[in-house]
């Protein structure tokens, strides 16, 4: 039985696995022989208190999974007020006795009559005014950009193989994943990488600056225009320069670099502005501490990072869930890679919840950052 075979047959199993985009196609981990569901501080704390082994190699020597949103507010002591929720978990990592490699996923299902009639939960009318509420703190000085989500949510079930499947023919992003579990899926078309860490090295790939493909728009033209717009820049160097701060907390000083700054990635419906910051770990310092010092990620909450969480918290009215929470995976020899939950779909309780943001700077415009983000989420509501 050839590997994508032993996909189809898992996935009609019914039994948990998950799929994760790599260098060559993708990995798939199944044969779960733990699940370690993540409600509290604690719980991450002594999760993480595994002490590494660098002969650790195998293939199957790590813990997979994600940090929702919420809990990674919890692990450094943000407090949250309370919101509405779907009472979805905080964090869930599963040991997989099974990793192996596909080229392609080549699924399809011909699922019908799925609802496509998504609720946003906040419209234009309320999302000016919170927009401009934000700008008055901007201009008092209390945040520098902040990112105003939105969520999209409708009634339907879902077969999260073909949502994954064809997401990645038409918008493949180097941090895709799946989850598929019993009560739950997890459907991904992240861009953005939070954590690369192998040895004593680290890097960090952020993005800031989005814009839509139209007519005879390519690389070298998006290019132009990020260089150009002012409001783009300074979204871009305030996030570089924080997730430069975060790494400085952890690294080598003045080992700290950004060794590609300001390119064009291309993907489907739109062009991204990206830079990526390297560093080398300090000796002391544990994974533990590198995922409070870089989690959640600064690109898609604003800055300066703790003073703005705190303001967003306040103004959200429900819980993010999975949204700019981490999915990833940390090997028991130490090495670690995660990204930033974005581009996302989230399927509980037959509830399928989409979640977006946009960021807000002195300068932004409010119909264009809802507008902004709207083309983020159309790419996942499509395929409804």
């Amino acid at each position: 039985m050839n590997n994508i075979n032993k996909l189809h047959k898992l996935h009609k199993s019914n039994q948990p696995y998950i799929i994760y985009k790599s260098n060559n196609g993708f990995k798939l981990y199944s044969d779960f022989s733990k699940k370690i569901i993540l409600k509290s501080k604690n719980d991450v704390e002594n999760f993480l208190n595994f002490k590494s082994n660098k002969k650790r190699t195998k293939k199957t020597d790590l813990f997979i999974g994600f940090f929702g949103y919420e809990l990674l507010n919890n692990l450094i002591d943000i407090k949250l007020p309370k919101q509405n929720s779907l009472n979805f978990y905080k964090g869930i990592f599963y040991k997989p006795e099974s990793v192996i490699s596909i080229n392609n996923l080549n699924y399809s299902n011909s699922y019908k009559k799925l609802n496509k009639n998504f609720k946003i939960n906040i419209n234009k009318k309320t999302y000016t005014k919170i927009f401009d509420r934000f700008k008055k703190r901007i201009r008092a000085g209390d945040t520098y950009q902040i990112k105003i989500c939105t969520k999209y949510k409708s009634k339907s079930k879902v077969d999260p193989l073909d949502f994954f499947s064809r997401l990645s023919e038409f918008n493949l992003a180097p941090e895709a994943f799946m989850i598929r579990d019993k009560d739950f899926s997890i459907v991904s078309c992240s861009p953005e990488n939070l954590i690369n860490k192998k040895g004593e090295q680290i890097s960090t790939k952020p993005i800031a600056g989005t814009v839509k493909k139209i007519d005879k728009m390519n690389k070298s033209k998006a290019l132009k225009y990020f260089k150009k717009n002012i409001k783009e820049n300074k979204e871009h160097n305030m996030i570089v320069d924080m997730e430069r701060n975060d790494l400085s907390k952890i690294c080598v000083p003045l080992s700290v670099k950004v060794s590609k700054e300001k390119i064009i990635e291309e993907y489907r419906d739109l062009f991204h502005y990206v830079s990526l910051i390297k560093g080398k770990i300090k000796k002391s310092v544990n994974n533990l501490q590198i995922i409070k010092a870089m989690m959640p990620g600064g690109s898609v909450i604003g800055c300066p990072k703790i003073n703005t969480l705190k303001l967003l918290n306040n103004q959200e009215k429900e819980n993010r869930n999975i949204y700019t929470g981490s999915f990833g995976y940390i090997k028991f020899n130490g090495d670690m890679r995660f990204n930033i939950i974005i581009r996302s779909i989230l399927n509980f309780k037959n509830i399928s919840e989409v979640a977006v943001a946009s960021g807000v700077v002195i300068d932004s415009n409010a119909n264009r950052e809802f507008n902004e983000n709207y083309i983020k989420a159309k790419a996942l509501i499509d395929l409804y």
